[in-house]
């Protein structure tokens, strides 16, 4: 499975693909992964608090509701396990993604300067 995760994190990052090992550290240190074959979502949850770590979706899959489904369900889970709101960081001109969290409720919160290669992160939150 987590080789398959893999190949898709390729494709929907070709630039800085993770590796099977990359998501098996992840699930050690307390990260939950949900995927499929079209698309995965890494997060995890600390007291009432959690953190979107990446989702991604197929390249061919995108703008059809994938995300969004995904965003639903961590969610879902986030409110079960007492979590009261999630962040996450996304790319200042990564337009598709703010667009998606946008659309999901997730509001700018900060900005953290030239942390993705010299762009900047955009901090979002979303209360649940």
């Amino acid at each position: 499975m987590l080789n398959n995760l893999a190949n898709l994190h390729k494709l929907c990052f070709p630039n800085k693909p993770w590796s099977a090992d990359d998501f098996a550290d992840l699930k050690k240190f307390g990260c939950d992964v949900m995927a499929s074959e079209h698309g995965f979502v890494v997060w995890r949850v600390v007291a009432d608090e959690a953190e979107i770590i990446t989702i991604g979706v197929h390249p061919d899959a995108r703008r059809g509701g994938i995300a969004d489904a995904m965003l639903t369900l961590v969610e879902s889970d986030v409110k079960k396990r007492g979590g009261k709101k999630i962040f996450l960081e996304v790319a200042e001109n990564n337009v598709p993604a703010r667009a998606l969290y946008e659309h999901n409720g997730y509001v700018q919160v900060g900005v953290r300067p030239k942390y993705y290669d010299g762009t900047d992160a955009i901090l979002m939150e979303k209360i649940l």
